[in-house]
């Protein structure tokens, strides 16, 4: 099945290209800016060798339907969706954290746990804890990038100010905002009989100096899902929970001797394997949004995704 995982398009005002682990943007003069969501799969920030089919257009749409149903709660960037695989918003200089949120004690949270640690971030984690046990209260873990190399790094509320990379100002509104999406995306996955585990927000400064939601929000990339039937009774006999998210990605590389450390290779992923990758995702879509997935057309990715876009672009223009 085709892929879309690179482009190179030439949009009119174009200014610059920004290539990211899965989303390319594409800065336009007028302050446009256009996200094109590929088929690229990221794990232990490493991108893997071959696409994952509509994996893009699951992440573009679960996005736009999370922005959609949380734009009452904290404002975001987007504008319009001109194609499964785009969204169209507002250019803004991104805050460079991203702000991590979990309600549970999972994912990195729980190795950093298992190897001894009680403090994430300069946040202190309970005695006693079991994985997947449930916070008292959410904590928020930042992440910034590493100087070198494309790795998130943990990082405290205090570095961030004392390093001077968000404003205390500024920081205090990535917090409230943080917490009230979590909140609502608790709110929206409980509807769906989900968990929202834990997650990450990303947010930007528009040129009038709005602090908005960018990036995705609440997609299987960004956040890990439990399914709530159930959860009781796993947690009580130990046992692993049904988790929707791409943690079955990182443990089938796990499992095959790979987590993104130097001198290791990435397993081959057979086409077999992809294609169940592929309906996991339509899967995770399909239980996050609680709507059937529709397959977009995939014979010309690159055609159709130009064509929408130019037809939108167009559109901003005579408004």
């Amino acid at each position: 099945m085709n892929t879309i995982t690179d482009t190179n398009f030439s949009f009119p005002g174009q200014q610059s290209v920004y290539k990211g682990k899965v989303r390319e943007v594409y800065t336009l003069k007028d302050g446009l800016l256009i996200m094109v969501a590929t088929d690229r799969l990221s794990a232990f920030d490493v991108v893997m060798p071959k696409g994952i089919p509509y994996k893009g257009q699951i992440l573009n749409q679960i996005a736009t339907k999370m922005m959609e149903a949380t734009k009452d709660t904290v404002p975001n960037w987007l504008m319009a969706t001109p194609d499964p695989n785009v969204a169209i918003g507002s250019a803004c200089e991104p805050f460079k954290v991203e702000m991590v949120i979990r309600g549970y004690l999972s994912g990195h949270a729980a190795r950093e746990y298992k190897a001894g640690k009680r403090m994430l971030c300069g946040v202190a984690m309970p005695e006693g804890m079991r994985e997947n046990d449930k916070f008292p209260e959410p904590i928020i873990t930042p992440a910034t990038k590493a100087e070198k190399g494309n790795h998130d790094e943990d990082i405290s509320k205090g570095d961030i100010l004392k390093r001077g990379i968000v404003s205390n100002e500024d920081y205090e509104v990535l917090e409230d905002y943080t917490k009230a999406l979590f909140k609502r995306g608790s709110e929206i996955a409980s509807q769906r009989g989900l968990i929202l585990v834990d997650t990450k927000y990303e947010f930007g400064k528009t040129k009038d100096g709005e602090i908005v939601l960018i990036d995705e929000i609440h997609t299987p990339d960004s956040s890990r899902y439990f399914y709530a039937e159930g959860y009781e009774e796993r947690q009580s006999r130990g046992e692993a929970q049904r988790q929707l998210s791409k943690e079955f990605v990182r443990q089938w590389l796990i499992s095959n001797g790979f987590q993104g450390l130097e001198g290791q290779a990435v397993p081959e992923m057979s086409d077999e394997y992809i294609e169940t990758v592929s309906d996991r995702y339509i899967e995770l879509y399909e239980n996050i949004t609680g709507e059937p997935f529709v397959k977009a057309d995939i014979s010309n990715i690159e055609e159709r995704i130009e064509s929408n876009v130019l037809d939108s672009l167009k559109a901003f223009q005579k408004a």
